[in-house]
C-alpha cells in the first residue's frame, strides 16, 4: 500500500504549491497532473472582456460565461490551476461538478383544493423548471390557448424534449390540470397544485438524468434574464449534488441567491440521502447543494400513505436531514408529499428502466378504478415534494403579487402543519428505519396551502434559515439569532417590529417540538468534509431553541442505511 501511494504522488501536481491556496476547492488539490479539467471560476468582480481574452493561464479555454456569479466555466490544464488561483480577482475555483435529480395525487393532503375553491390556479404566474425538460402533455395545455409550456431551453445537447422523465413528472406536480385523467371510468383526477401556471423549461439533465452545475448556473442565469418576459416568479430545482464547501463559496448557492435577490422564489429539493449512515450521522448532515443555502426554500418528503387525510402521514426515511455541512444551517425549511406521487409520464429512461411504475390508478389510490391510464407515472423523492411547494408559492403570488420571496418563505414556514408524528418506524425492502420529526428532519413542518393563503402576515427582513450552534461547555445547541431575520429580531424582543415579536418567535415558526426528547444520538464520525459532529459522540444538550428545553437521549435504534444512487426513488416506501 505504501509503495502504491508513493508511486501515485509522481503523477500529482505539487501539493505544497496548490495547498497554499484557499481559493481552490479541495478536490482540485488532488487531481492528477497531465490532463485538463473543467472548472467554475468565481471572480470578485465581473471579469472584463480583456481579462477573459487574456487569462493568466495560457492554455485555458472559456466554455461558458456565468455572469450571474461573476464567473466563467474554463477548461484548463491541471498544472495551471495554481496560476489561475493566484489571479487577485479570482475568488474561488471549483470543479464543474455533476448534478442529479432528487426523485394520487397529494394535492388534497396539502389542502390545495381550498385554493381552487377561491379561484386560484396560478394563472399568469411563470414557474421556471430547471430539470430534465418537460414533455408536452394534454395536462399542460390551457383550454383554447395551447400549451402552457411557454418556452424551452436545452443545455445538454440532447434536445428540448424530456428524454429522462423526471422534469415532466415534477412539472405535472406543479401545474398539471388533470385533463388526461378525465374519462368515463375514471374516478381519480391527477391534478397539480397550481393547475394553470405557465411553465418555462430549462433542460439541464440529459437522457440519463445527469448534468453539470455549470449547465444549472446557465439556466438560472437565463431565468433571471427572462423574468419579466415570462413573469417568472418561482424557480423549481429538483436537482442537486453533495456539499463540498460553505454556501458562501459554492457556485450553485451563489447562483440561486442571485435569483432570490432578483425576486424569484427558489424552491429546492433536500436530497434523498436520509438513510445514509456512512459518516456515522444516521442521515443527518446530508442536505444537498443548493438546498444548503439559507435563502432558498429547501423541501423534504412526507409519505401520505395514499390518502388525503393527514392523520396517517409520516416522514419518509430517505428524506435528507440537516443541519448543513460546513455552515450548520437548519434545513430543510418544510416538508411536503413526496412518496409514490402520481404525476405526468414522459417516454424516457425512467419508464424504460421501470415500466411497472405505469400502473392503474386503482393500484395507488385504492379507488376501485379499472382505468390503467398510460399518461401517469409513479415516482418518489424530495424532487416531488419540491414541486408541491413551487405550486403553492405560485398560488400565493397570484393571490397577492406584492409578496416577496422572503415573505412567502416565512409565511409557508409559519403556517406549516406542526403535528407530524414525533417518532415512526418505516419498513422498506425488508429494512426498518426509525424516523423522528425534529427540526433537522421536518423543518418548520408540513406544507399547508390553506393556512398559507389565509395568513396575512408579512415578515420584515430576510427569511434566511437560522444557523445552529453547539456549546461544547454545556453540551447545548442553540439557534443563532440573526437580526436580519424576523425570527432573529423576535428572539431579542425588537420593539421596532410593526407587529408583535411573538408573531415570528421560534416556537411559532418551528413549533414547540422542534427538538425532541429520547432521540437518536450523534455518532462519533466526522460530518462530510468538515469537523466532527459538534464533538466526539456528542449528544444534544438540554437547551434548545432560545431556551426551550429538550434533551436528546440515546434510546432510538436505527435501521440499515442506504445510498440512493442518482437521486431518483422509483417505488418509495410503504
Amino acid at each position: 500500500m505504501k509503495a502504491r501511494w508513493l508511486a501515485g504522488l509522481l503523477f500529482l501536481i505539487p501539493l505544497a504549491v496548490i495547498a497554499q491556496s484557499t481559493k481552490l476547492a479541495p478536490e482540485l488539490k488532488q487531481v492528477p497532473a497531465g490532463q485538463t479539467t473543467s472548472v467554475i471560476v468565481q471572480y470578485k468582480s465581473v471579469p472584463l472582456s480583456a481579462q477573459v481574452k487574456n487569462l493568466p493561464v495560457g492554455n485555458a479555454t472559456v466554455s461558458a460565461q456565468l455572469q450571474v456569479i461573476n464567473g466563467l466555466r474554463l477548461v484548463v490544464p491541471v498544472a495551471e490551476l495554481a496560476s489561475l488561483a493566484a489571479d487577485p480577482n479570482v475568488a474561488y475555483v471549483s470543479p464543474d461538478r455533476k448534478v442529479h435529480g432528487h426523485l394520487n395525487n397529494a394535492a388534497p393532503a396539502v389542502l390545495a383544493n381550498y385554493a381552487w375553491g377561491l379561484g386560484l390556479s396560478g394563472t399568469g404566474i411563470g414557474v421556471a423548471v430547471i430539470d430534465s425538460g418537460i414533455h408536452q402533455a394534454d395536462d399542460l395545455d390551457q383550454t383554447g390557448a395551447g400549451s402552457r409550456i411557454k418556452a424551452s431551453f436545452d443545455y445538454t445537447g440532447d434536445g428540448l424534449d424530456d428524454g429522462y422523465g423526471h422534469g415532466t413528472h415534477v412539472a405535472g406536480i406543479i401545474g398539471g390540470n388533470g385533463s388526461d385523467s378525465t374519462c368515463s371510468v375514471c374516478n381519480v383526477t391527477i391534478k397539480g397544485i397550481a393547475p394553470n401556471v405557465n411553465l418555462i423549461s430549462f433542460r439541464v439533465l440529459n437522457n440519463q438524468g445527469e448534468g453539470t452545475e455549470s449547465q444549472v448556473i446557465q439556466a438560472i442565469q437565463a431565468a433571471i434574464q427572462l423574468k419579466s418576459t415570462y413573469n417568472i416568479r418561482v424557480m423549481n430545482l429538483s436537482v442537486g449534488r453533495p456539499v463540498f464547501e460553505s454556501y458562501t463559496q459554492d457556485p450553485l448557492c451563489q447562483a440561486v441567491e442571485q435569483a432570490w435577490k432578483a425576486g424569484i422564489v427558489v424552491v429546492v429539493s433536500a436530497g434523498n440521502d436520509g438513510r445514509d449512515n456512512s459518516a456515522g450521522t444516521y442521515g443527518y448532515w446530508t442536505i444537498e447543494s443548493p438546498g444548503n443555502d439559507p435563502y432558498v426554500i429547501t423541501v423534504g418528503a412526507v409519505n401520505t400513505k395514499a390518502t388525503p387525510d393527514r392523520a396517517d402521514d409520516a416522514m419518509t426515511s430517505y428524506s435528507a436531514k440537516g443541519p448543513t455541512a460546513f455552515d450548520y444551517i437548519v434545513k430543510p425549511d418544510l416538508v411536503a408529499p413526496g412518496n409514490r406521487v402520481v404525476s405526468l409520464y414522459a417516454p424516457g429512461q425512467l419508464d424504460i428502466q421501470n415500466p411497472q411504475n405505469r400502473v392503474p390508478l386503482s393500484y395507488y389510490e385504492n379507488t376501485g378504478s379499472t382505468d390503467a391510464s398510460s399518461n401517469y407515472f409513479v415516482l418518489s423523492g424530495t424532487s416531488m415534494a419540491a414541486g408541491m411547494v413551487s405550486g403553492a408559492a405560485a398560488l400565493m403570488i397570484q393571490n397577492d403579487s406584492t409578496l416577496t420571496p422572503d415573505q412567502i418563505k416565512a409565511r409557508l414556514m409559519k403556517t406549516a402543519f406542526k403535528q407530524l408524528p414525533r417518532y415512526v418506524t418505516v419498513t422498506d425492502g425488508g429494512a426498518t428505519y426509525d424516523v423522528q420529526a425534529d427540526v433537522f428532519t421536518v423543518g418548520a413542518g408540513y406544507l399547508d396551502v390553506q393556512a398559507a393563503l389565509s395568513n396575512k402576515d408579512k415578515a420584515q427582513g430576510l427569511a434566511k434559515s437560522p444557523t445552529a450552534a453547539y456549546d461544547t461547555a454545556s453540551g447545548n445547541v442553540y439557534f443563532v439569532a440573526d437580526m436580519q431575520t424576523p425570527w432573529g429580531q423576535a428572539a431579542i424582543g425588537n420593539s421596532r417590529l410593526p407587529i408583535s415579536s411573538t408573531t415570528w418567535a421560534a416556537a411559532t415558526v418551528w413549533g414547540g417540538d422542534a427538538f425532541l426528547p429520547n432521540s437518536a444520538m450523534w455518532g462519533n464520525s466526522v460530518t462530510p468534509g468538515s469537523a466532527p459532529c459538534w464533538g466526539n459522540s456528542a449528544m444534544w444538550g438540554n437547551s434548545a431553541m432560545w431556551g426551550n428545553s429538550a434533551m436528546w437521549g440515546n434510546s432510538a435504534m436505527w435501521g440499515n442505511s442506504a445510498m440512493w444512487g442518482n437521486g431518483v426513488l422509483i417505488n418509495g416506501e410503504n
